[in-house]
C-alpha cells in the first residue's frame, strides 16, 4: 500500500480543476440515475468523447465520481415513485416505496443513503488493500493464464445474467462476433470486413456503447407511453440516521457491504445482483422477516449498502488484472484505452499517478455523494418528472455528437444507430446487454493471449490442463456453465414431485 501516492493523489484532486470534475462527476450522476430511463452507463458512454482532450487524471477522476453517483441516485425514484432510476436499486423499491407511502420518505432516503455511503467506504478499504498486491500475483500469469480467465470471465456473466443461461451465453458470443472485424493479429490481413474499409480498424469501441446503451433507451423510452406513475407527497424528517440506528443496523450494514464488495469483485455480475444476494441474505438472518416487501428498514439498508460496495469491489480486476468487474467498468477500460493507458497488472509501475487518482476518487465520490444527497435531495426528487419530450432529443443530440466527434465521419454514426437498434432488439428478447458488451471488450484481449500461448508453445494447447492456474480457472468455468443446468433439473424434479 503506497499511502504516499494515495495523499498526493487526494491532494492532486482537491486542486480547484480536478475537485470541479469529481463534483460535477458525482451530481450528474445522482441527477442521471435518478431519472428513470437513463443510467449511468448511458452517462458515462456520452460523457467519453468529452474526455479526448482532458489530462487522463481528470478524466478518471470525472468518470469514477459519475459511477459513484449514478448506482446512488437510483435509490430516490426506487423510494419516491416505485421506478428503479437504476437496475441496482430494484430491491430497494420492494420496502423504500410502502415506506415513502406510510408518510416516512425522507426517513426511506435517509437509510438508503446512509448504507449507499457506508457500502462505498468499505468497499474502498478492500480497493485499497488488495488490488495492488492482486496485481503483483496477476504479473505471473503468463497468456494461458489470461486467456483462461476471460474465458471464465464470460461464462460467469452469461450465467448470472437476467434471463436464461443460453441466452447469456448468446449475448456473450455476440459480443465477440462483432469484435471480430478489422485486422487479423497472426496474418495481418483484413477479415470480415464486408468491403467496408472502414471496417480495417475495427468497430470502434464508443459508438457501439453509445448506441447499445443510449440509442437503445431512447427507442424504448419513445415506445413506453406508460403515464407517470403517482408522486409522493416529498419531506426530509429523518433524512439523517443517529448514532443509535447505526449501531443497531452496525451487522447488517457490514454484512451486506461485504456481499457487495465479493460480487462486485467476480467479473460482469454487477451492483443488482449484489443488491439480490444481500437483500436475500439479510431477510433469511432477520428476527422479522415478515416486514420484508412492506417497509422493512433492513431490507432498504441491505439493497442500497449492497449496490455501492458493488463499485468499489468492481474496480479491483479492473486495475489489477485488466478485466471489467461490470458493464460501466467496461467502458472505463475504453475510457483508460483511449488516453493510452493498458489497465492490468503493470498499470501500477507505467501509470502509476492514474491508479491512485481513481482509488482517490471512490473515496471522495463517496464523501461528496453523502452531502450532496443528504442536503439536496428534496431538489433531485422534483427533477425526475421532467417529461421525456424535454429529456430524450437532447440525450439523442449527445448521442450524435459524440459519436461523429470519434472520428469525424457519419459511419460511426450509422453505427451507432445500429446497435442502438440491436440492443433494443435485445432487450425487447430479454437477451442480457451486460454479457454482449463485456464480450466485445474482452475477446480481442482473449483472442491475442491465447494465440500469444499457441505461438509459444507450437501448437500445443495442453499447458490449459497441465499448468494450475489455467486449470483452476477452466475447471470453474466448467462448473459455473454446468451448474445452473443442474440446478435448473433439480427445480423441475422437485415440482413434479
Amino acid at each position: 500500500m503506497d499511502l504516499p501516492a494515495l495523499f498526493g493523489a487526494i491532494g492532486h484532486i482537491f486542486e480547484p480543476w480536478t475537485f470541479f470534475m469529481l463534483f460535477i462527476g458525482t451530481a450528474l450522476g445522482i441527477v442521471v440515475g435518478a431519472i428513470p430511463g437513463l443510467s449511468g452507463a448511458m452517462l458515462i458512454a456520452l460523457t467519453l468523447p468529452l474526455t479526448f482532450y482532458m489530462d487522463p487524471f481528470d478524466a478518471v477522476v470525472l468518470l469514477i465520481a459519475m459511477y459513484v453517483g449514478a448506482i446512488s441516485g437510483g435509490l430516490i425514484t426506487a423510494t419516491l415513485m416505485r421506478m428503479p432510476g437504476t437496475p441496482a436499486s430494484v430491491m430497494t423499491t420492494l420496502d423504500g416505496y410502502p415506506m415513502a407511502r406510510a408518510g416516512k420518505p425522507g426517513r426511506a432516503l435517509g437509510l438508503g443513503i446512509t448504507a449507499s455511503f457506508v457500502g462505498g467506504l468499505v468497499s474502498w478499504v478492500v480497493l485499497l488493500t488488495i488490488t495492488q498486491p492482486l496485481s503483483i500475483l496477476a504479473t505471473r500469469f503468463g497468456p494461458f493464464e489470461y486467456f483462461t480467465l476471460i474465458m471464465m470471465a464470460m461464462v460467469l456473466i452469461a450465467s448470472v445474467s437476467e434471463g436464461s443461461l443460453v441466452k447469456g451465453l448468446i449475448s456473450g458470443l455476440l459480443g465477440m462476433l462483432v469484435s471480430m472485424p478489422g485486422v487479423d493479429p497472426s496474418s495481418g490481413m483484413p477479415r470480415m470486413t464486408m468491403g467496408f474499409y472502414q471496417l480495417n480498424g475495427g468497430l470502434q469501441l464508443l459508438p457501439v456503447l453509445i448506441g447499445t446503451f443510449a440509442v437503445s433507451q431512447v427507442i424504448k423510452d419513445c415506445m413506453d407511453r406508460a403515464d407517470m406513475p403517482e408522486r409522493n407527497k416529498m419531506n426530509t424528517s429523518g433524512i439523517l440516521m443517529s448514532l443509535s440506528d447505526l449501531k443497531r443496523s452496525a451487522g447488517n450494514l457490514l454484512r451486506s457491504s461485504f456481499i457487495g464488495t465479493w460480487i462486485g469483485i467476480l467479473p460482469g455480475i454487477g451492483a443488482s445482483i449484489g443488491s439480490v444476494v444481500a437483500y436475500t441474505v439479510a431477510k433469511n438472518v432477520s428476527d422479522r422477516p415478515e416486514e420484508f416487501g412492506h417497509g422493512s428498514e433492513e431490507g432498504i439498508i441491505a439493497s442500497e449498502a449492497a449496490n455501492n460496495a458493488t463499485v468499489g469491489g468492481a474496480l479491483i480486476p479492473l486495475i489489477a488484472m485488466g478485466i471489467p468487474g461490470s458493464v460501466i467498468d467496461a467502458i472505463l477500460i475504453g475510457a483508460l484505452t483511449i488516453h493510452s493507458i493498458q489497465p492490468g497488472p503493470t498499470l501500477f509501475l507505467t501509470n502509476n499517478d492514474i491508479v491512485w487518482g481513481m482509488i482517490a476518487a471512490a473515496l471522495l465520490a463517496n464523501i461528496l455523494m453523502f452531502i450532496l444527497m443528504t442536503s439536496t435531495v428534496k431538489h433531485i426528487a422534483g427533477l425526475i418528472y421532467l417529461p421525456k419530450a424535454f429529456v430524450l432529443p437532447v440525450v439523442m443530440m449527445f448521442c450524435v455528437i459524440g459519436s461523429y466527434a470519434l472520428n469525424n465521419t457519419m459511419f460511426d454514426v450509422w453505427v451507432m444507430l445500429v446497435f442502438g437498434v440491436l440492443g433494443f432488439l435485445m432487450e425487447k428478447a430479454r437477451i442480457p446487454l451486460g454479457p454482449f458488451v463485456i464480450g466485445f471488450v474482452l475477446a480481442p484481449l482473449g483472442e491475442e493471449k491465447l494465440r500469444s500461448g499457441l505461438m509459444m508453445t507450437g501448437g500445443d494447447y495442453s499447458p490449459i490442463l497441465t499448468r494450475p492456474f489455467p486449470l483452476l480457472f477452466t475447471v470453474m468455468a466448467v462448473i459455473l456453465l454446468v451448474w445452473p443446468l443442474i440446478a435448473e433439473r433439480r427445480r423441475k424434479s422437485k415440482a413434479a414431485k
